[in-house]
């Protein structure tokens, strides 16, 4: 059985659930603003962006950290 994480903000969040908040509470030219990516900016959409973060580690974090900071707004 897999070690809960009671203290973690993002465990059991998949990352499509963390895109979809962010873009609903900033929008996507707000996002694309903050973290400076292609996916964001140029022709945005959920899977592009996801298939993006997949692959870029440093993007994903940046995107975790901006969700976090979401929720405590």
């Amino acid at each position: 059985m897999p070690e809960q994480q009671p203290n973690n903000p993002l465990h059991g969040i998949t990352l499509k659930a963390i895109l979809e908040h962010l873009v609903e509470v900033y929008g996507w030219e707000e996002l694309g603003e903050r973290i400076k990516i292609n996916s964001f900016n140029h022709d945005p959409s959920i899977n592009s962006s996801l298939t993006f973060l997949r692959k870029t580690p440093w993007a994903r974090e940046k995107v975790e950290r901006l969700y976090v900071k979401s929720l405590k707004k």
